[in-house]
């Protein structure tokens, strides 16, 4: 069934005028928010979606966004307007706890990511660097031999 909770009542609380503290849950701790000064920005830009993730410069994630989870679909979920507004959402998020200093990191192919980094610009992140790590194909393995009816 579980420990049952005990609320207890203090001293000074009791002579204060009855406020009672009941003690919270052990499984429920809040971490403390913690500020970051330098941080990398993903832009994963293709024909049917943008992607955003704002991390620390050790690759954790702070947050992010998708054109899809605010509300886009279909084809509008690709298109620069899109873009420039999970641009907005990731500010908006990480407004507090930072990163400023951004590296962008930008890949796909899509319309939205020149309208992304154009809006990071806008929402006022000092960018660092922007690097396109888009992958390239270079004839890949070995096809496999044709088959013989």
């Amino acid at each position: 069934m579980g420990k049952k909770r005990i609320i207890q009542k203090s001293d000074d609380a009791s002579k204060q005028g009855g406020a009672v503290s009941a003690t919270s849950k052990p499984g429920k701790k809040r971490k403390a928010q913690k500020t970051v000064e330098v941080g990398r920005i993903y832009i994963r830009s293709s024909y049917n979606n943008t992607v955003m993730t704002a991390t620390d410069d050790k690759g954790n994630v702070i947050a992010w966004a998708t054109s899809g989870a605010l509300g886009f679909s279909g084809p509008k979920k690709a298109t620069p307007f899109a873009a420039s507004k999970v641009t907005a959402a990731i500010a908006e998020k990480v407004s507090k706890t930072g990163p400023h200093k951004i590296e962008v990191l930008v890949s796909g192919i899509g319309p939205g990511r020149d309208s992304a980094i154009r809006s990071l610009a806008n929402q006022g992140f000092d960018i660092i660097s922007i690097r396109d790590i888009t992958p390239i194909p270079h004839n890949g393995p070995k096809a496999p031999k044709p088959r013989r009816v």
